[in-house]
């Protein structure tokens, strides 16, 4: 599907209309296999009665006949539709499921529902996928930040280590030296 349209602005502090074209193509729509269509169903082989309604809807839907009940003669398929108040749109909808139902049971995996149920499906299940590698691609991450806090962790206890250490061999050489070293302030014992 290719679009089209046509914008003009003023441009600031200018006197001349500036007209931009903008196209754009709708790709998705282009990849997308058609739907076959929809089977038609003779009227001689349907038929068709109109019931009381029951459920939720008020008093309304259980005095009127706006319920359908579709029968299909050659197979025995029974449909119901009160989703509406209207009998015309109930006896839509009640055509649409009773046709969906004959194509599932001639066509099999190649009817409307099941290609819908199947493109359905295939989205959810890639839905899935993305989601996984996004956390798998989090947690990878948080695992080497980690792994590298855990690493500079280690140097830094390391080099305090390495400092302590080096902070208690002065320690020691100095105490040795003083204790080596007379006191210059005492009394020298004498003899």
């Amino acid at each position: 599907m290719l679009s089209l349209y046509r914008a003009s602005r003023v441009a600031p502090r200018a006197r001349s209309i500036e007209v931009v074209r903008c196209f754009s193509v709708r790709s998705k729509g282009l990849l997308e296999k058609p739907l076959p269509p929809r089977i038609v169903i003779p009227e001689t082989d349907i038929t068709e009665s109109f019931l009381k309604g029951s459920g939720p809807g008020g008093q309304k839907i259980n005095k009127t006949s706006s319920a359908v009940q579709l029968k299909h003669l050659p197979t025995g398929i029974v449909v119901k539709s009160q989703e509406t108040r209207s009998r015309e749109q109930n006896r839509r909808t009640a055509r649409r499921i009773l046709g969906e139902r004959l194509e599932e049971l001639e066509k099999g995996p190649q009817s409307r529902t099941a290609l819908k149920a199947d493109k359905a499906s295939k989205k959810k299940a890639s839905a899935a996928k993305k989601s996984r590698r996004k956390y798998r691609g989090l947690e990878e991450g948080k695992a080497t930040s980690n792994a590298s806090a855990d690493a500079s962790a280690g140097e830094e206890q390391a080099r305090i280590e390495e400092s302590s250490d080096d902070f208690y061999s002065a320690s020691q050489t100095l105490s040795h030296e003083v204790n080596d070293q007379p006191d210059k302030g005492a009394a020298e014992p004498k003899t």
